[in-house]
């Protein structure tokens, strides 16, 4: 009994969601010059563009401690 009862519960969860794979297969494969990364949600744009701003910025960052740390201060 216990499981017939499982049983029917997970099945009834299952055909309550249709199959989205076949339009985000399309999506996906679709050229039309757009990354890969890029034709997601509006989620997948800003995760992207934060990266670009983190690594930029870090970039720039560290270049800037280099070049403190390469000139030491004067003792007078």
């Amino acid at each position: 009994m216990r499981s017939l009862l499982n049983r029917t519960i997970s099945t009834a969860l299952l055909r309550q969601f249709e199959n989205q794979f076949p339009a985000k297969q399309k999506l996906f494969q679709e050229d039309n010059g757009i990354p890969v990364a890029l034709k997601g949600r509006i989620a997948d744009v800003l995760l992207y563009r934060a990266t670009m701003v983190l690594t930029v910025g870090g970039t720039a960052y560290a270049i800037y401690q280099l070049a403190v740390v390469s000139f030491p201060n004067k003792q007078d």
